[in-house]
């Protein structure tokens, strides 16, 4: 019991014999008997200068001149080693292969490469197999019950394996150990102290119960920048919170695990739009595993569903997390989340407001039918809520109602800085798409400035999309790439995973126009793969559109019409981008040869582009329908073919006074507007002007192309739409005019 007490025989008999000499003595499993180790310890130690002492313990004995190595669980690979070793002694004929590799990995790391449960664990494999072992580790403690007949009973089982530790542990210790099974992935100190706390256990009294735990092995401290974290491997978490239960304090647990966070995740909203925006979302990002855990409990409807503070509480913490979510791209599970919530709270007029814009932010548009939470007393967090759901508006291919919400939006945040910010910008993207480009200059600018005033690095990512279009619009390349580079740089170092996507397919663009094929591919591909994974639908059709330019731009038409036949089919486009892909499928139609293809295409083009009123967009249909002009078989459409976009053949002559009167009034659009073509973008300009000029020589083009300068958008759209055939022996520019 005790090495003070008398008589000490034993002891002077080891101290007589080990005085004079030099070696190791082994002192194993120490830690039932920790006291009188320590004791026995200290005292040969005095007595043998020439001792060394090698105790194996769960605690150190806390002596002085102690140097303590932990004993760690086994990496992946030796875990692995160990289990196919073990498995094949028991289980004759069992081999390690890539069939039963994948369930022996997940074997191995559910059991935290802990030596004797992986050892228990490769006896089932005789009777298991390693799949169904793998899948029955939920419940491990009924699993791994068949141990070596030989061995200690502490060693027999792994609940005796834990048995063993719990028992040893005061009850404050078991109190603290069982709450820390709630924490899903670690926590910090100041969550520890908030979830183990009460009951039992005073707050001021978790650091030192937690760091006795670390000292007995059970609980795993990691030393991050951030500050300490606590962690349970998974076998010491199932036993502890099976032993929560049996406490019956699980409930009261997890209420306080719930206010940790939500107190947490309500800090750090704002913040995410100030200038600690990059800390708060390492923050929240390293708390990802409990925030999920505090909502994956989320009440359902039915009878059965909590009501109470608990449900209040988790509205308010889903809201909350919403521009984390964003942040983040984890849109799908921030559209998930909300909706859950929604079916306990459909009164939470805030929380409908959300759930439609992420759901729009998914690519469904049926997230667009909702009423505006007029119930939201307070402006700015109405304004907020109504933004955010422009935003998904515009990102859905809706811009009109999206436009005409955003501009409710700057009325309401007219005390809300970042608000009016947030506003400006996404008005700057919808001048972008109407073709105003002084208003997208102007907005983006301003916007900007007050993200930046903010400290909101995410806000000036916002400026960044339409600086750098005007900047390719106006033929200013290194003014471009410098933005997209700066861009992704921001997004980086916040680790924006949707935001690298986008700049990603920026410099992809700005690849194609420096005619690097491949960086274009690489770049767009990466950006589809990355916006894929997200969730972020706007960005992964922006990629797939680039992949398609870039494929029709290097010559490989097969692969451009997949691409835009995949847009077609599988994605939901805007106006806009409905516009760009008929005018994709009309090019590649022209440069097969098919006169009428190209012809259905462009004039399905022009009647969407003079719907959303954007010059460049009338232009682009109209140096479309030029090139069709300039082929053999071009016709004209009228009746049913023109109105459902099939053309009818007919073996006419190509028609170039035609294709150079529209080729002008292309011409003139764009300048209307300050924005004629760049050399880089002239590609199908200069060959359709070449194909027509030398038909009709160029003195002719000439004229004709001077006379389509002079026509009015509604008279080019008119002319395209009537054109005649050669036949009628019209000359060109004789169309009559609208």
């Amino acid at each position: 019991p005790g090495l003070s007490s008398t008589p000490r025989a034993p002891a002077d008999r080891l101290i007589a014999a080990l005085r004079k000499r030099r070696v190791v003595l082994v002192l194993d499993n120490c830690e039932h008997v920790i006291e009188a180790a320590a004791e026995l310890a200290d005292l040969l130690l005095r007595a043998a200068p020439g001792l060394r002492v090698l105790t194996t313990s769960r605690e150190p004995l806390g002596l002085a001149g102690e140097a303590v190595f932990l004993v760690e669980p086994l990496q992946q690979a030796d875990a692995v080693r160990l289990f196919a070793e073990r498995a094949a002694a028991s289980a004759p004929g069992f081999t390690l292969d890539d069939e039963t590799g994948r369930a022996v990995a997940e074997i191995c790391r559910r059991l935290d490469g802990i030596p004797l449960a992986l050892e228990l664990a490769a006896t089932r494999v005789r009777g298991l197999g390693v799949r169904e072992l793998a899948a029955r580790l939920e419940d491990r403690f009924r699993v791994l019950t068949a141990g070596q007949r030989g061995a200690p009973a502490r060693q027999q089982t792994l609940r005796a394996m834990i048995d063993w530790s719990w028992e040893l542990l005061s009850a404050p210790e078991r109190v603290v150990l069982r709450r820390l099974a709630v924490p899903a992935g670690g926590c910090t100190l100041d969550a520890a102290e908030a979830v183990c706390s009460g009951a039992g256990v005073a707050r001021d009294e978790v650091l030192d119960l937690v760091t006795r735990l670390v000292g007995r092995s059970l609980v795993v401290m990691a030393d991050r920048p951030a500050g300490p974290r606590y962690e349970l491997l998974e076998s010491v978490a199932a036993y502890a919170m099976e032993r929560l239960r049996e406490a019956d304090d699980l409930a009261a647990t997890r209420e306080r695990h719930l206010r940790h966070y939500l107190d947490l995740a309500e800090r750090a909203e704002p913040e995410l739009r100030g200038p600690r925006q990059q800390e708060w979302l390492g923050r929240l990002d390293a708390e990802a595993a409990n925030l999920r855990s505090a909502l994956e409990e989320a009440p359902r409807q039915g009878a059965s569903a909590p009501t109470g503070p608990t449900a209040g509480f988790r509205v308010r913490l889903v809201t909350a997390l919403c521009w984390w979510w964003l942040l983040r791209g984890r849109l799908n599970e921030g559209r998930r989340a909300l909706s859950e919530m929604l079916a306990v709270a459909p009164e939470a007029a805030e929380l409908r407001m959300l759930e439609s814009a992420f759901t729009l932010l998914t690519g469904d548009r049926s997230g667009a039918r909702v009423s505006l939470p007029s119930e939201i007393d307070d402006p700015v967090r109405r304004g907020r809520a109504i933004w955010l759901h422009a935003y998904g508006l515009f990102h859905a291919g809706i811009p009109a109602a999206g436009e005409e919400l955003n501009a409710q939006v700057l009325d309401l945040m007219a005390t809300d800085k970042w608000g009016t910010a947030a506003a400006l910008g996404l008005r700057a993207m919808h001048a972008l798409i109407r073709g105003d480009l002084d208003g997208v200059a102007r907005d983006s600018a301003r916007s900007a400035g007050l993200f930046r005033e903010l400290g909101d690095r995410w806000g000036e990512l916002q400026a960044v999309t339409p600086l750098s279009t005007l900047a390719e619009i106006r033929g200013d390349y290194a003014e471009a790439a410098l933005r997209q580079d700066e861009g992704l740089r921001i997004a980086q170092e916040l680790d924006l995973a949707s935001e690298v996507a986008a700049r990603h397919s920026g410099l992809g663009r700005l690849a194609l126009l420096s005619q690097e094929w491949d960086r274009a591919h690489d770049l767009h591909e990466r950006a589809r793969r990355l916006a894929a994974a997200q969730g972020y639908v706007y960005g992964e059709v922006h990629a797939i559109m680039g992949l398609a330019l870039g494929a029709r731009r290097s010559g490989d038409l097969d692969a451009a019409e997949a691409y835009l036949i995949r847009l077609r089919d599988e994605f939901v486009s805007s106006e806009a981008g409905e516009h760009l892909l008929l005018a994709e499928l009309g090019f590649i139609a022209e440069l097969r040869g098919d006169a009428a293809q190209a012809t259905a295409c462009h004039l399905r083009g022009l009647e969407i582009a003079r719907s959303i009123g954007e010059p460049r967009a009338l232009a682009l249909s109209l140096e479309g329908l030029a090139g069709a002009a300039t082929l053999p078989g071009h016709a004209a459409q009228t009746g049913h073919a023109a109105q459902t976009g099939h053309a009818a053949q007919t073996g006419h002559a190509a028609q170039p006074g035609q294709a150079a009167l529209l080729l002008g009034a292309a011409d003139a659009a764009r300048r209307s507007v300050g924005a004629p073509l760049p050399l880089a973008e002239r590609g199908d300009v200069d060959r359709i002007t070449a194909a027509a000029t030398a038909i009709l020589g160029e003195a002719a083009f000439t004229e004709a192309f001077l006379r389509g300068t002079s026509l009015t958008p509604k008279e080019a759209a008119h002319l395209a739409r009537t054109a005649q055939s050669p036949t009628e022996n019209r000359t060109p520019g004789s169309e009559p005019r609208a």
